[in-house]
């Protein structure tokens, strides 16, 4: 998607979603990168090379993280680190790309990956375990863990590996949160939000600020993390079971967060989904009164001198508090021939200078240590309830992920999109999509 012409980028921009082919790239690459490069299961490598990097990151992005780069190498001077960050803005397409590398024989020795796809490259055989270096560094980690939210690290054994075996260190996250514009509450005279607002005083509060102001209240849509998830877990239900072995997009649950969400476009308390809408911007401008959002937003309301005019608070309720996680992971190549550096750079990445000095950069996304997320390194220079991102752990669930996550993603978000323009009946359009999902599992 370009991100000129796509009016829901900022919500899309968190993390992006998973559209590669469900898995058939990454299950040749993972034949031909293995069989062209070697590589065995445990720790080892020399210090003496150059080490490879590749993330996802725009323009924008890649230049908070060269700063990061650079605190690296000040430390470890004997590491040649040569990071590559792809500018994408989904991570399908960024896995895509990756793929297809891997699969010509190019094994960087260290990969971003988010939880859309840390179950699938561990179960290709692509990833070294990194339990021996765990085993020898217990204590670092203890204390990363010890300074994380026990939720993530429960999360990430369970729905990141399928042999138990450790491949990912659960690292920064998004859940998902409401942000609001405060000018436009007071300008409409309606009260800022609080944690335990409901559903409906959303939509009252999206009535009074189209009546006072003109402004839309919400900015829906059709993405699955962004706009579709928050609704459904809020409402008590999912799209997958626990175990994201069966779908459940046909609950009548989640036929009402769809008739909820068309009803505002259909009341233009929302623009229709589609277009060059830019919620971020149309904020900044007074046109939008809230969006949904992790942490991503901050670059651009801060570029826009927004973030002193803007609030986040947690996504409004009708069963029970509710939002999407999704975290990064870190994994060394199997084939790679530097797992000692790798791992060193790995354990820069989650130490507390590292965390702090990227938070304080500004990176889009959630530290995984407590300590660093309450701290004013993160909160600085940023709206009002920013905690609420880290404080959302408490109730959040990871992303239901399965391993065909393009064709699942799609069939969820083309049968959203259906009701959203009206073009059909909820129970029609989420029916049809369940059948597509109950085939993909």
């Amino acid at each position: 998607m370009s991100p000129a012409t796509d009016r829901s980028l900022p919500n899309l921009s968190r993390r992006g979603f998973l559209r590669a082919a469900g898995g058939t790239a990454i299950a040749a690459a993972a034949g031909g990168t293995l069989s062209a490069c070697g590589g065995d299961d445990g720790a080892g490598g020399s210090s003496s090379k150059e080490l490879s990097f590749v993330y996802m990151g725009t323009a924008e992005q890649q230049a908070t993280w060269n700063k990061l780069f650079a605190k690296f190498t000040e430390q470890h001077p004997e590491i040649k680190l040569k990071a590559e960050g792809i500018p994408l803005s989904n991570w399908g397409d960024f896995f895509n790309k990756l793929s297809t590398r891997l699969a010509g024989g190019q094994v960087p020795d260290v990969i971003q990956v988010a939880t859309e796809g840390q179950r699938l490259f561990a179960s290709k055989g692509l990833l070294a375990p990194l339990d021996d270096y765990i085993a020898k560094d217990q204590a670092v980690i203890d204390d990363y863990y010890t300074d994380m939210d026990p939720n993530l690290v429960e999360w990430n054994k369970k729905y990141s590996s399928t042999d138990g075996k450790t491949y990912y260190l659960p690292g920064e996250f998004n859940t998902m949160c409401m942000w609001y514009s405060k000018d436009l509450f007071a300008k409409a005279g309606v009260a800022e939000p609080t944690a335990k607002w409901t559903w409906d005083d959303f939509r009252k509060a999206c009535e009074q600020i189209k009546a006072k102001t003109g402004a839309f209240g919400y900015a829906a849509g059709p993405e699955y993390f962004a706009a579709i998830m928050p609704w459904l877990l809020t409402n008590g239900t999912s799209s997958f079971t626990d175990d994201w072995s069966k779908p459940t997009f046909n609950d009548q649950k989640v036929i009402e967060a769809a008739e909820f969400n068309r009803a505002l476009v259909a009341d233009k308390l929302s623009p229709p989904p589609g277009g060059t809408f830019d919620a971020t911007t149309a904020a900044a401008q007074g046109k939008l009164a809230m969006f949904g959002g992790g942490r991503w937003p901050i670059i651009s309301i801060r570029n826009l001198k927004f973030q002193s005019k803007m609030g986040i608070v947690p996504w409004p309720t009708k069963v029970e508090q509710g939002s999407p996680v999704g975290w990064n992971g870190y994994p060394i190549m199997k084939a790679s021939k530097q797992k000692d550096d790798a791992w060193t750079f790995i354990k820069f990445l989650i130490s507390k200078e590292g965390s702090s000095f990227f938070a304080q950069l500004g990176g889009t996304i959630v530290p995984a240590r407590k300590s660093i997320a309450n701290s004013q390194s993160f909160l600085t220079d940023a709206p009002k309830g920013t905690e609420s991102l880290y404080q959302a752990l408490s109730y959040a669930t990871p992303i239901p992920s399965p391993d065909k996550g393009a064709a699942i993603q799609k069939a969820i978000e083309d049968g959203w999109k259906q009701v959203l323009t009206g073009n059909a009946a909820p129970a029609d359009a989420l029916g049809k999509a369940q059948t597509a999902l109950e085939g993909l599992v």
